[in-house]
């Protein structure tokens, strides 16, 4: 349990096994936020500054051809690029923390949320998460910090640099941007008709929850196993999608989607012009096929762990329903799943071999996949 609680604070999940979080002290409980905002500053500086150093930023997150922002392109010196990040996070945390403070939160409490937040976390010292606090304007705080969360630290960057053209020419943040409008529209929609909700309340509690999944948070004001069957379906494919590279959210990351996309888009007008010469361009800059190739097999890769830990979980004898949202909620480093396992309840009910699988799941797909996996092939060391 302890290994699980630390495992998911640290690959910023948030799926906890705890089922009374009041009751821990406060230096317990400012741990657990901690851990998840020294996860995820340590990586998005590990995937924006140091990584495209050696080579192989392109492989992990493709930050060099996907999104058109090099280590190069940025800043050279590793030093100035970590101080950058570490103030662009800094900022993000410290202004959550004043306007929740200003909606009534505690300083405790709302720098324990504010910690969760910006590192895309989701641990809460309350057991019904920021449900318990049952304020408008703090779910709209948060929601926003999410979604601010959730984009590529090198755009801010850029900003920072007076360069903020380059936010709204970002292929992926637009992308990023329409889906969370996009699904939260739908939601908000069902919730007024099916659920008899009001349009404000409707449309909160929609923006909250996508934007929380979205962004892999995993903070709660509402339980959407309530909700109309197939909003469940847009939630899976938020969990799935995640945020932007180069930030703390987990999931494919919306710029591999892009690249799907746009490369399914060429494959129609290649069967209706089979001479024409199609690049697949991000940014107004042409992916290589290498790099596609990378994407389509890092795709394949992460269905193909979501199906065999959904297998191993249902073989442990969980239902199909709550398995298959504990693989994906798991990898994508999201928190809550689906059925006993939403965002109602906790982990507590698992088994401990399930607990080690999904931590373990945790883990890879906070890694990116193949950086750990690379581990477990035996020809990686029969070469060292």
């Amino acid at each position: 349990d302890a290994f699980f609680e630390t495992m998911s604070g640290f690959t910023t999940t948030g799926a906890t096994i705890l089922d009374d979080i009041e009751a821990l002290s406060h230096g317990m409980l400012f741990w657990r936020s901690f851990s998840q905002w020294i996860g995820g500053l340590g990586i998005v500086f590990f995937t924006i500054a140091v990584l495209p150093i050696f080579g192989v930023g392109n492989q992990v997150l493709f930050s060099a051809e996907a999104t058109g922002v090099t280590h190069d392109k940025i800043h050279p010196k590793i030093s100035v690029m970590a101080q950058c990040l570490w103030t662009v996070y800094l900022v993000l945390t410290v202004a959550e923390i004043v306007l929740l403070l200003i909606g009534g939160m505690d300083l405790f409490d709302a720098a324990c949320h504010a910690f969760s937040t910006t590192a895309t976390g989701g641990y809460s010292t309350k057991q019904a998460s920021v449900a318990y606090w049952n304020s408008p304007f703090i779910e709209y705080v948060i929601a926003i910090f999410m979604i601010l969360s959730g984009i590529n630290f090198s755009l801010y960057f850029m900003c920072m640099k007076g360069r903020c053209g380059q936010l709204f020419k970002d292929g992926e943040l637009r992308l990023y941007l329409i889906s969370i409008g996009a699904v939260t529209l739908i939601i908000t929609g069902a919730l007024y008709w099916y659920n008899n909700y009001g349009l404000e309340e409707a449309f909160r509690k929609s923006l909250f929850q996508v934007a929380s999944i979205h962004t892999s948070c995993g903070f709660a004001t509402d339980d959407y196993n309530m909700w109309p069957p197939f909003t469940w379906l847009l939630l899976i494919y938020t969990m799935v999608a995640g945020g932007c590279a180069g930030s703390t959210a987990g999931g494919v990351k919306n710029v591999r989607l892009l690249l799907l996309l746009r490369n399914v888009k060429n494959e129609f007008h290649r069967l209706m012009h089979p001479r024409a010469v199609l690049p697949v361009k991000m940014n107004r800059m042409a992916v290589s096929q290498r790099t596609l190739a990378t994407v389509m097999t890092f795709v394949f890769f992460y269905f193909v762990c979501i199906f065999l830990c959904w297998l191993a979980l249902m073989c442990m004898g969980i239902g199909l329903e709550e398995a298959f949202g504990l693989s994906v909620s798991s990898i994508g480093n999201v928190g809550p799943g689906l059925g006993a396992f939403g965002p109602a309840f906790s982990w507590s009910a698992l088994s401990d071999l399930a607990k080690w699988l999904l931590s373990f799941m945790m883990l890879i797909g906070r890694l990116e996949l193949f950086g750990v996996l690379l581990l477990l092939t035996p020809s990686f060391w029969d070469r060292r």
